[in-house]
């Protein structure tokens, strides 16, 4: 099973990005999946899960409002919509299943003030 984030970049303050997370192995039907973020010397954060049914998703205080989660109909990707975005989210994003250990390779953002 492997995960593989994509689709950081360099963005502007108050701009918009998504973030893909591809699943190859199994699919995120049967599992809540989520999106953390983690900065140099600091813990990794968490940002949003989504059920695997996709029918409840729940946010950090610090990106509910901005950040939405999302999953394809296959349900073998996931998403991180992004708008909004601030200096202060910058960070590794990554996507993940912590209770089964499974973490993707994470993909850069980085936000311009």
């Amino acid at each position: 099973v492997q995960l593989q984030a994509y689709g950081g970049g360099l963005v502007q303050a108050g701009g918009s990005l998504r973030l893909s997370c591809a699943a190859s192995g199994r699919t995120f039907s049967s599992y809540d999946m989520g999106w953390f973020r983690q900065t140099p010397g600091k813990e990794r954060d968490f940002v949003g899960t989504i059920s695997g049914s996709g029918g409840r998703t729940y946010y950090a205080d610090s990106v509910k409002g901005r950040f939405t989660i999302a999953s394809d109909n296959a349900k073998t990707t996931l998403y991180l919509q992004m708008t909004s975005l601030k200096f202060e989210d910058t960070a590794m994003y990554f996507c993940g299943d912590p209770p089964a250990d499974l973490w993707g390779q994470g993909t850069q953002v980085t936000v311009s003030s």
